[in-house]
């Protein structure tokens, strides 16, 4: 909850956001009843008031970016450049944050550098106390990430959003910091909060299609850790009297989404006239342990599946939906169930829109996405090791690994993981291993990342896994165990580190077995640490096909899936599971359908709504995410990918451009068919950026390709191919 002090200049900003004077951050102090980052949440409120800066101001991207968000009327008064002085693009540059701050006085800042760079200004943004805080930067390791929170659960001025995250846009108060493609948004009456970029924006172009509009869009982004979460944005959006209803695009992986659940049936509770919520889940079909693009989109131990996020926030109230091109009819609907007048709201979007003169632009340039280098990161930001190689890594650390024991009385569940709602590292364990009942006794216990296990995380932890009354010298080894693990998980910056424990019935000794360690990749690809570590990869540790190389080489991720056909909704069945190379090829062919989207949330939404919409036996083949920018090589190497799949019988690509352009893609499917000879159906939706120069490059191609900016009739159209019509 905001302190009475916060919610009260909350409430007077939204009412003079958009030209009234500008409200300094010291009004929402900590209250020492309050955590003081929470008292950050008004933060989040920009408009027409907010002063923006940009860190990496005279970079590429930062340029390109800042010139396309002032045009929008984004009120941006400078940047910084380390060291630097003068002005760029006719506004000031400083040396360094806290000289902007004391000069400029900003509201935000926009942070536009590489992810190598990325965790120092962010600090140094906390340092000087800016409100709020945009990182758009991807493959910011996770420790770097766990490290700042650390820092911002201790204070009470600074906001993150990020990292990995689009950014957060006030479309009626005419204010971006982030990337999105700004033809989409038009001024309105809904709010959103997102984790997938490209899904936000197709909940944002069904909007603007149906004269609703947006008020405030908040993406919080796919990292493992979010700086801001569902709950902090809907607590800003129960307040907004520009907001008169509330969409949410979740995804697996975390329990943020369950979190908004639990508020939304609160908030229900306690308004007579709540605002109605709808939302979107992706990630039906995701096969278990896999990291499906963004660094956050895996089901960690304990954490909710895509259908157990559907059913919490069903059973909230909240309207759902398969796929977000229907959000703006259904916002409609429901408007009018609550008893809002929808045709006041419509009024209202079109005179908000041509107050400020708002024009659709497709053709805008795009800045180039943040990278360290010319080569594509590898987005799988995993590092699994073999047995034997986890075996020797944790007896370095005095962790000594045995075979499985037999015939001892109980067994129990062990490791460091991140706490994601705590936003921080956890002790994670449960008094049983049996994988039956492991995923409902399992517990995280978090602590500051800085100080490493508290002696009160530690003691919880080990009354959960019931050894608090095991003998003494097990016991201690219990708390050695625990303090091993964090140095190994420290030291080499491991996302996971989970082993299962049996006391031994005739030495009181504590016996572990059964290692599972999962490291983060953007440490080394990022960063270049952990080389040693990273290195295994080569000798060994991951069985990588050609396929998963040519896909990493590429930036893009590529996994095969089993055809099992599952329903995406509150009837989901089993997840599909993946499947290799050589066991994709011995299966009875079928016809099933190549998927190759831009972003993360759409390829998993895409590849739900294929199984749902489709005849029974029919799916997609595959999962492929090509990044957060396309290129027309990207495209090229996507279709080999997928043709190389001898299932496959049409390909269907899925494409909403904010960075990615669709007429470089269009580019790209003309190239494949040149180069490749595509002899297989191919179905094209684009929409976003310059989404009418790619499909007309596609029309005047004379190509067998079948072009739509409409996502059911393209799905339709795969139906109809696959089955042979």
């Amino acid at each position: 909850m905001l302190s009475q002090q916060a919610r009260y200049w909350h409430k007077h900003l939204s009412r003079r956001r958009h030209h009234g004077p500008r409200i300094h951050r010291t009004l929402f102090s900590t209250s020492p009843r309050h955590n003081g980052y929470d008292d950050t949440i008004p933060n989040l409120r920009i408009g027409s008031h907010t002063r923006v800066i940009f860190q990496g101001f005279t970079g590429k991207q930062a340029t390109a970016n800042a010139k396309e968000s002032i045009a929008w009327g984004t009120n941006v008064v400078g940047g910084v450049k380390p060291n630097g002085s003068g002005e760029h693009l006719g506004l000031p540059v400083l040396p360094s944050v806290r000289a902007a701050v004391e000069q400029l006085k900003p509201d935000a800042t926009g942070i536009y550098v590489a992810a190598h760079q990325a965790t120092a200004a962010i600090e140094e943004a906390i340092e000087a106390e800016v409100p709020l805080i945009i990182a758009v930067a991807e493959h910011i390791p996770l420790h770097d990430m766990m490290r700042i929170h650390s820092m911002l659960q201790s204070q009470s001025k600074s906001r993150l959003v990020g990292a990995n995250a689009p950014g957060i846009i006030s479309a009626i108060g005419r204010c971006r910091i982030g990337f999105q493609p700004l033809p989409t948004f038009s001024p309105g009456h809904i709010g959103i909060v997102a984790k997938s970029g490209t899904l936000s924006y197709e909940t944002v172009g069904s909007l603007t299609r149906a004269g609703l509009g947006q008020s405030l869009c908040i993406a919080v982004g796919g990292d493992v850790i979010a700086g801001t979460n569902f709950v902090d944005a809907l607590k800003v959006f129960e307040h907004d009297e520009d907001t008169e209803a509330i969409i949410i695009v979740g995804e697996l992986g975390g329990t943020t989404e369950e979190e908004a659940a639990d508020w939304i049936a609160d908030y229900r509770k306690r308004l007579k006239n709540p605002k109605p919520i709808a939302a979107v889940i992706g990630g039906f079909q995701a096969p278990p342990g896999k990291v499906m693009g963004h660094a956050g989109a895996w089901v960690g131990l304990g954490e909710g599946t895509a259908e157990s996020k559907y059913k919490a926030l069903e059973s909230a109230g909240v309207t759902m939906v398969d796929h977000p091109a229907k959000f703006g009819g259904v916002m409609k609907e429901i408007l009018a169930k609550s008893g809002r007048s929808v045709r006041k709201i419509e009024l209202s979007a079109a005179q908000a829109q041509q107050r400020r003169s708002y024009h659709i632009s497709r053709s805008l340039p795009r800045p180039l996405p943040t990278t360290t280098s010319s080569t594509s990161f590898q987005q799988r930001r995993s590092l699994h090791l073999t047995a034997d190689q986890s075996a020797n890594l944790l007896k370095a650390y005095n962790i000594n690994i045995t075979t499985p024991p037999e015939g001892s009385p109980s067994t129990h569940y062990l490791g460091i993981s991140p706490h994601r709602s705590a936003r921080s590292p956890s002790i994670i364990a449960a008094p049983t291993a049996n994988p039956s009942h492991l995923p409902q006794r399992v517990r995280r216990f978090p602590f500051d990342y800085r100080q490493g296990p508290s002696r009160d995380a530690i003691t919880a932890a080990t009354a959960h896994l019931q050894l608090d009354t095991a003998p003494p010298r097990s016991k201690a080894q219990v708390i050695q165990l625990i303090h091993n693990l964090w140095t190994l998980y420290h030291e080499k910056e491991a996302i996971d580190l989970h082993i299962r424990l049996a006391l031994s019935v005739e030495t009181d000794e504590i016996l572990t077995y059964d290692p599972y360690l999962f490291f983060d990749d953007a440490a080394f690809t990022s960063t270049k640490r952990h080389r040693d570590l990273h290195a295994l990869r080569s000798s060994g540790s991951l069985t990588t096909t050609t396929t998963d190389l040519e896909a990493q080489q590429a930036g893009i991720v590529y996994i095969p899936l089993r055809c099992t056909p599952l329903f995406a909704g509150t009837t989901a069945k089993k997840p599909t599971q993946t499947a290799p190379s050589s066991q994709v090829q011995s299966e009875p062919r079928k016809l099933l359908i190549g998927t190759l989207v831009n972003g993360a949330g759409l390829a998993l939404n895409t590849i739900d709504v294929l199984h749902t919409r489709l005849a029974p036996g029919t799916s997609a083949a595959n999962f492929l995410d090509t990044g957060g920018k396309a290129t027309a090589a990207t495209i090229q190497t996507s279709f080999s990918l997928i043709l190389s799949d001898e299932r496959v019988g049409v390909v269907f690509v899925n494409i909403f451009g904010g960075l990615t352009l669709c007429d470089m893609i269009a580019e790209g499917i003309v190239l494949a068919f040149r180069e490749m000879g595509v002899r297989k159906p191919v179905v094209v939706r684009l929409r976003g950026t310059n989404e009418e120069v790619g499909q007309r490059v596609l029309r005047e191609s004379g190509l067998p390709v079948f072009v739509y900016d409409g996502f059911e009739e393209a799905v339709g159209k795969c139906g109809e191919l696959v089955c042979g019509r």
